[in-house]
């Protein structure tokens, strides 16, 4: 079976609301763990099931020392995690609020010093694999190398432009079979407001007419809505309600599961693949932190399997 490639540390207290501006307001609570989108999407894939790799760099530290480590606990495979002195491990400081509502800033360090070099070493496992991730925590045009490299070898692709740039390259979109954003995101990138699923299609409507073939619109505990070139109607796909502890991560589960789906169980409809990704996305709300809340197969309905 091919394998699917799915491209840090996470400081994180817990405060009853968000600070304004300059305020300093005392939290309850402070954690270090593990986190970065891919490394997220990553991890959640793996936990599903699925053979996964991370292709990326951290820093000649303790954190890139405790990255690698982590992920081989968590069965990702390491052959293409490089380490370099020239920076230090990325990392996120996140704060959360007592609803679960989160604010984060993010420090790229050695995500950056990602170049054509390494992904030409990753090349041969990209194009042996069934899915392959990208989002924009490293240089965009090593992301977009990455795409076309997949591409050309016949390897699904999603994109998650996370941290969004309105600048985007336009071949995002034509390289992305799955074009995959929250709200903010797509309101960034299309210029379109979103405030709920009906705004979610328009902008989404705008990103498939640049070209991508399945567009996804996420909007946290209300779901996501898809828009592809097979169907252009907007279809909202609600989420289950749950109680969240901690949102921090979900959407990361949730690509990570539709990854998932993808590469192990393609006779789905997309519909299917992102109901079942929602309710995976949903448990992981449920606990607090990123990777720590993330479920395994074990865990979960198996159903849903």
């Amino acid at each position: 079976m091919r394998d699917p490639i799915i491209n840090v540390k996470n400081h994180c207290p817990m405060t009853p609301r968000l600070p304004k501006a300059g305020e300093t307001i005392h939290g309850s609570k402070f954690f270090i763990g593990f986190g970065g989108k891919g490394a997220n999407q990553c991890i959640q894939a793996a936990r599903l099931g699925a053979k996964t790799a991370m292709v990326c760099k951290v820093g000649q530290d303790s954190f890139g020392n405790d990255y690698k480590e982590n992920f081989r606990k968590n069965n990702v495979s390491t052959d293409f995690v490089a380490q370099t002195e020239a920076a230090a491990t990325g990392a996120a400081s996140i704060i959360v609020n007592s609803e679960g509502q989160n604010a984060i800033v993010i420090v790229s360090g050695a995500n950056l010093l990602l170049d054509s070099d390494d992904l030409a070493k990753a090349a041969a496992a990209i194009g042996a694999a069934k899915v392959m991730v990208c989002q924009l925590e490293i240089l965009p045009d090593i992301s977009l190398e990455a795409l076309k490299v997949a591409r050309a070898r016949g390897v699904k692709t999603i994109f998650n432009p996370a941290p969004a740039i309105a600048s985007l390259d336009p071949q995002f979109f034509s390289y992305s079979d799955i074009f995959c954003c929250n709200e903010t995101e797509a309101e960034i990138l299309s210029g379109v407001p979103v405030g709920g699923s009906a705004d979610a299609g328009k902008a989404g409507l705008v990103l498939l007419g640049r070209g991508c073939r399945t567009v996804i619109v996420t909007l946290g505990g209300e779901g996501c809505v898809i828009v592809s070139q097979e169907e252009p109607t907007p279809r909202h796909i609600p989420s289950r309600k749950v109680t969240a502890v901690d949102t921090t991560g979900a959407g990361d589960s949730f690509v990570g599961a539709l990854a998932f789906y993808i590469a192990h169980h393609p006779h789905l409809n997309m519909e299917e693949m992102v109901k079942r990704s929602n309710y995976i996305a949903s448990v992981s709300v449920q606990a607090a932190g990123t990777q720590a809340s993330y479920p395994s197969r074990k865990d979960l309905p198996q159903d849903l399997f």
